[in-house]
Formats: C-alpha cells, structure tokens, sequence
C-alpha cells in the first residue's frame, strides 16, 4: 500500500495533513501513528524517508497494508513537521478525523 508517489500526489498528501490538522484530528510521531494504525482509525499515514535508523518507520508500510490504509512515503522529516504545524521533523503523521481535506482523501484513495 505504498506508494511510490508523483511529487503532485505528495503535495496532495502534505496539504491533507495540513488541512486535517486545522479542521480534523491528526496524530504525530512513529509510536501515535503504529497506534491509531492498529486500532484502525487512521484514514491516511505519511512517513518521512529520512529517519535514521530507518526500523523506526520501516513497520508501517507493512502494518498499513494489513489494515487497509493508504500509506505514503514523504521524503523529508521536515517537510513531515510542517505540515503538521511542528516547529521540528516528524517521523509519521496519521490523519485521524479528515475534517475539511475529505475530498482530497477521496483523490488520493484513487
């Protein structure tokens, strides 16, 4: 459930985050995210590409696909944070509650 994503699909993603974090729920940090995937409330998952050692997010592809959840693989920590309105990286972003950014989650399930 990976996806090797165009660099537009990954804007869309980033924007969800954005969007979700302002008008839904999200939950950041690779612990947060293994959580809401196992309880299977997470409706999109976003790991950053960066993180060293890489067995901190290396589960989630796995776990994501076992639950049925869209996961991407965004290229950096930094770029992760931001999104989530961090002020530092971010290993994972789940969006819990959608809020506003429903119809872009709708795109990217496509």
């Amino acid at each position: 459930m990976t996806e090797e994503a165009s660099k537009e699909m990954l804007d869309k993603v980033l924007e969800a985050i954005e969007i979700a974090r302002t008008t839904g729920k999200i939950k950041k940090g690779a612990n947060e995210v293994t959580k809401t995937i196992e309880r299977g409330t997470a409706k999109l998952v976003a790991y950053a590409g960066d993180v060293t050692p890489p067995e901190i997010v290396m589960h989630l592809p796995l776990l994501c696909k076992e639950k049925g959840i869209k996961c991407f693989k965004v290229s950096t920590k930094e770029e992760l944070g931001t999104a989530a309105g961090l002020p530092v990286g971010t290993t994972a972003v789940a969006i819990v509650a959608e809020g506003e950014a429903k119809n872009i989650l709708k795109e990217l399930a496509k």
